[in-house]
């Protein structure tokens, strides 16, 4: 059977960078075809030319089912049967469920008009195949981050493409709704639907796949079926390192001096989705990395909002034992707080601002004097993060948006880190994260734990949370279901206290 989709001699050059350098590819119908590498290895860039998003430097060949073509732009691209899920969410808020799987393609009766009977039942029947109990009424905006996904996996699937691209799918989605995509995405596959993978889950990635590409520094390093590749092999393809590397070495600096306690912290007002949090108490030491695990809805993030003040609650929080008012974020960042959000384009970038102004919103003042910005002084600063922080970028200058996903996570780490909090609260330190990125983040906090300052790191990613906790706070619920030190917090017991 010849391949669906083929590219050859592929390259792109941008301003100062070559993202792709003669790259191949060759995608069959009906395989699970994973891409991996490290962010900026080229990923992203080949799939927005493979979606029409980009174009390739002349030279590079596409063949879609032996023809030839050009890829225009995304909707020529969808036209040729190829949907793309992109990491990050490209759901509008305001419209509902329904509305966002049918956007730009809303059914019409005879006279014309929106047929909103059949698009909700349409939306019902394809959130039922993706086995999701999400009301087709609802407004997105009301939604998880997880719920949001599985959103933009119903309408790439409602097109019925004959090639899905899925970029970092999993990355917000809890453990149920990762099995339950698993095998929609295995289904899919027996229907004879192309699919491009792009997971940096190891376990994922042995678990879904049927051959696997891998890229490097914008160049095809190798394409191998899945089941003559080890996770050792793969890691060491992907950024020259052994697996052994992934987490680094933890070594405990927490202290027995508690830095912030909390106290009956309950969430005043329930959330839209209907969450609640009540009851919350834990205390926190100097130079801990406490961890806080917990099922999508059980109330981890909501519980960080709290603390920084972006919720109104009930309750107490104590620092270095002196009870503190924070009613909002500035009074939370007076007290020392930084806050690391899971949603980084939405709410910890400024997107068309370069990464040099991105890194120096939180302590813009330090390069200030007589109301003047010191420029040169707030650029080899940020150069000095860029260097330590490995973050791959042509300079200070570029816009943070041209920035691949695990590298506008750097920036946001770096903008806190460098205004010197005595508690950093970490939420998905390393969502869309690359693997050998990941330890360079977990060594970063480690070293901070090691000067001091006391780290709340929450996390989906169970193995993440076992590595680099001293203790693990698990949620169920919306309350306290355990709290483990590092000596008991195995994966048995971390998942038992999770689910009840």
């Amino acid at each position: 059977m010849s391949p669906f989709l083929e590219m050859h001699n592929i390259s792109k050059t941008f301003p100062g960078v070559k993202a792709l350098d003669r790259v191949d590819l060759m995608l069959n119908r009906g395989e699970v075809h994973v891409l991996a590498g490290e962010n900026g290895a080229g990923k992203s860039t080949l799939m927005k030319i493979m979606t029409g998003v980009f174009r390739a430097d002349p030279g590079g060949i596409i063949r879609v089912e032996g023809e030839d073509v050009i890829i225009r732009d995304p909707v020529h691209a969808r036209a040729l049967g190829i949907s793309i899920i992109y990491q990050e969410l490209a759901v509008v808020d305001n419209l509902t469920v329904a509305e966002n799987i049918f956007l730009a393609r809303e059914p019409v009766g005879p006279a014309g008009l929106l047929d909103r009977r059949l698009m909700q039942a349409e939306a019902r029947a394809v959130l039922r195949e993706l086995e999701m109990d999400i009301d087709p009424s609802a407004l997105v905006g009301n939604l998880s981050i997880g719920q949001k996904q599985m959103v933009e996996i119903a309408r790439a699937i409602s097109y019925r493409s004959k090639l899905l691209i899925m970029d970092e799918p999993t990355a917000s989605l809890s453990h149920h709704e990762a099995e339950t995509l698993s095998r929609i995405v295995r289904k899919l596959a027996a229907q004879g639907i192309g699919i491009v993978y792009i997971s940096h889950r190891l376990d994922e990635i042995f678990a879904i796949g049927d051959r696997v590409t891998v890229l490097r520094d914008g160049a095809t390093v190798d394409t191998q079926p899945i089941a003559r590749m080890t996770p050792e092999r793969l890691v060491r393809k992907m950024v020259d390192r052994d697996l052994s590397q992934l987490f680094g070495q933890h070594e405990s600096h927490a202290s027995d001096e508690v830095l912030m306690s909390v106290r009956n912290m309950s969430l005043r007002h329930r959330t839209a989705q209907g969450a609640s949090v009540a009851d919350v108490n834990f205390d926190l030491h100097r130079g801990e990395v406490l961890g806080f695990f917990g099922l999508v809805g059980a109330g981890r993030t909501e519980v960080m909002e709290m603390i920084f003040g972006s919720r109104p609650h009930d309750g107490e929080i104590s620092i270095e034992g002196r009870k503190v008012e924070i009613r909002n974020p500035s009074d939370a960042i007076e007290q020392g707080i930084g806050f690391v959000t899971e949603d980084r384009q939405g709410q910890g970038l400024v997107l068309g601002m370069s990464v040099r102004e991105n890194f120096s919103l939180t302590h813009l003042s330090d390069y200030c004097r007589f109301d003047f910005v010191n420029r040169r002084r707030e650029s080899a600063r940020c150069g000095d993060f860029i260097r330590s922080l490995a973050i791959k970028t042509p300079g200070p200058e570029q816009k943070v948006m041209n920035l691949s996903g695990g590298n506008q996570q750097k920036v946001v780490i770096a903008k806190w880190v460098a205004r010197r909090p005595r508690i950093l609260i970490v939420d998905e330190p390393t969502r869309g994260i690359d693997i050998g990125a990941k330890a360079e983040v977990h060594t970063l906090l480690n070293k901070l734990a090691q000067e001091g300052i006391s780290i709340i790191v929450v996390s989906s990613d169970l193995p993440e949370i076992l590595a680099i906790s001293d203790r693990v706070v698990v949620l169920k619920e919306g309350r306290i279901n355990g709290v483990l030190p590092r000596g008991e917090a195995t994966q048995e017991s971390v998942m038992l206290a999770a689910t009840g």
